[in-house]
């Protein structure tokens, strides 16, 4: 163990992950008293236990904790792995940076009834992020999937307007769907083999036809919640009707959870029962995902829908891990492996930026109509600069987190002969510079006739431009986060 991360401190450190934002969304739920110091203390806390963890991983390997020092099945059990880490890195990150750009987006009167309810929701949602990287066994996994998608659909809610409300109602069917086919898996598993452990059910399933009903329950409704093409629907209103710190958070974090949970049923739950044909599926529709979504949003008039669009395709990118990881190139699925989860990461950072940029942009124009956006770089520079350096990630262009993740994926593709992967992977890449560009484009065009820009604070722009400047570092320095990933041994 390092010598700089006392021992104690990561004792405490996962059940902290969660306990910590847990009561602080509770306190402020009854009182905003204090609010800029409680939030202060909880980010700096989230930042330093996800560093801290991180360290202990990669120094000594897996950590285990058992709450109230209970074993199983009464004690709740969280473990720690390179995948754990990475995953609370990233959104330990993403969420520092969102929540200053929260504290200036919801400074405004017009938003400050908003932001009465935003910082309870985001750190309730935060804990519950956490608490799923981090818990051992599938119950505990359902309960704080739940709890990400209620706090989500009330933030997608929270301006209160008619097509929010629509939007969180679609959504929030969609979520409990998803949900209830997670469970009825679980429940398929209990019934068979007595165990929710992720690790001790992996020695116990086998390919037969309850445990492949069970996965296939499970791996569908994290495939609605994921929003991986077709059932995708619910996700464009959803991100473009929230209010911009939300559509970041819901766009970086929330729907990176489902797909952290099916690499956790894949690699440990279901060692044995995944096929090369189930893998092809999953590639296929993450595919379809980067064409249709990259098609849609070379299409729409507004910048958060076009945005939102964008998310689609790029978690398309994702599920091509599935058929490479099942090839017979062990090769090729290591590289796979690296490639979407540096495709996760950066696109996390990248995409949340673009939000936060979007966001800039409404509250200078008034609205995020792309045909209104002319002359806006002039008026807001550092934003334009900050979406142009995330749209160099989503591009795949050199020096950028994404760049790295498709490199690493044509070069998996290559290796196990399935080049459809990376053509799908080049046109994606192609389409995204051509929306990326569109909004360039608008932006040094002429202004609009008599438009009067507001003023946008420049600690939001800044905050944009942040995390572009973390999806820049994924591809300049990717190597410590790729070790981070592999410690432990999350993929066998």
């Amino acid at each position: 163990m390092p010598a700089h991360v006392p021992g104690h401190f990561l004792d405490a450190a996962p059940l902290g992950l969660v306990l910590v934002p847990l009561l602080a969304a509770a306190v402020l739920f009854l009182s905003q008293r204090a609010k800029a110091a409680i939030l202060v203390s909880v980010v700096s806390a989230i930042l330093l236990s996800s560093a801290g963890l991180a360290l202990h991983v990669l120094a000594v390997g897996p950590m285990r904790h058992r709450a109230g020092a209970w074993e199983a099945p009464l004690g709740i059990g969280l473990r720690a792995d390179g995948l754990s880490a990475l995953m609370l890195i990233v959104t330990a990150l993403t969420g520092a940076v969102v929540s200053v750009y929260g504290a200036g987006w919801f400074r405004r009167e017009a938003r400050r009834a908003e932001g009465r309810f935003f910082w309870p929701l985001w750190l309730f949602l935060w804990a519950a992020l956490n608490a799923l990287y981090l818990s051992a066994d599938l119950f505990n996994l359902y309960v704080a999937l739940e709890l990400i998608g209620l706090a989500s659909v009330a933030l997608v809610a929270l301006s209160g307007g008619a097509e929010a409300l629509i939007a969180g109602m679609r959504y929030l069917l969609v979520s409990l769907l998803g949900s209830l086919s997670y469970l009825l898996g679980v429940a398929l598993l209990y019934g068979a083999h007595g165990v929710l452990d992720i690790q001790a059910l992996g020695a116990l399933t086998s390919p037969g036809a309850l445990d492949w009903a069970a996965m296939t329950l499970m791996a569908v409704g994290l495939l609605a919640k994921a929003a991986l093409f077709p059932l995708h629907f619910w996700l464009p209103s959803a991100h473009a009707s929230a209010p911009a710190p939300v559509s970041a958070i819901l766009s970086g974090l929330v729907v990176k959870a489902p797909f952290y949970l099916l690499l956790r049923l894949w690699f440990t739950a279901f060692p044995g029962l995944p096929s090369e044909a189930t893998g092809q599926l999953l590639g296929v529709l993450g595919a379809c995902a980067v064409l249709w979504g990259s098609l849609h949003a070379l299409l729409q008039p507004r910048l958060k829908m076009l945005i939102a669009y964008s998310t689609v395709a790029q978690v398309g990118y994702l599920f091509f891990l599935f058929p490479l990881v099942t090839s017979a190139s062990p090769a090729a699925g290591a590289l796979a492996v690296d490639a979407s989860l540096c495709q996760l990461a950066s696109h996390a950072f990248a995409k949340a930026a673009m939000f936060l940029a979007a966001g800039n942009v409404m509250l200078a124009v008034g609205s995020d109509r792309i045909e209104d956006m002319g002359g806006v770089v002039r008026h807001l520079p550092l934003t334009f600069f900050a979406f142009g350096l995330a749209g160099v990630s989503i591009m795949g262009l050199p020096l950028s987190g994404g760049y790295v993740a498709k490199w690493l994926l044509l070069n998996a593709s290559l290796e196990s002969g399935q080049w459809g992967w990376a053509a799908v992977a080049i046109a994606g890449s192609l389409m995204a510079a051509g929306y990326v560009f569109r909004i360039w484009m608008h932006g040094f065009g002429q202004p609009q006739p008599c438009a009067e820009l507001l003023p946008v604070p420049r600690g939001i722009q800044l905050s944009a431009l942040a995390l572009s400047l973390l999806a820049l570092a994924m591809g300049i320095s990717s190597e410590p986060l790729i070790r981070v990933l592999h410690a432990g041994g999350a993929f066998g």
